[in-house]
């Protein structure tokens, strides 16, 4: 269980919490602190989602890129 309180009333941000628990499960069953030590880094898709969940609560859902 996350010790972070789970937004309620933010879908996207309910779906980022989701992911970024997946995503830190998945880092603790391969003891790891990072997935940049991860040989399945550019090809994982539970990092692809948590990724895809950060723009998406970021955006809100508008449509559009980011640009870095």
């Amino acid at each position: 269980m996350s010790t972070t309180a789970m937004p309620k009333n933010d879908p996207f941000l309910v779906k980022l919490a989701q992911r970024k628990e997946e995503l830190l499960t998945c880092q603790t069953s391969l003891q790891l602190g990072s997935c940049m030590a991860c040989e399945k880094i550019f090809g994982c898709q539970t990092r692809q989602m948590y990724v895809k969940a950060v723009y998406e609560s970021m955006s809100k859902g508008a449509t559009g890129g980011f640009e870095f």
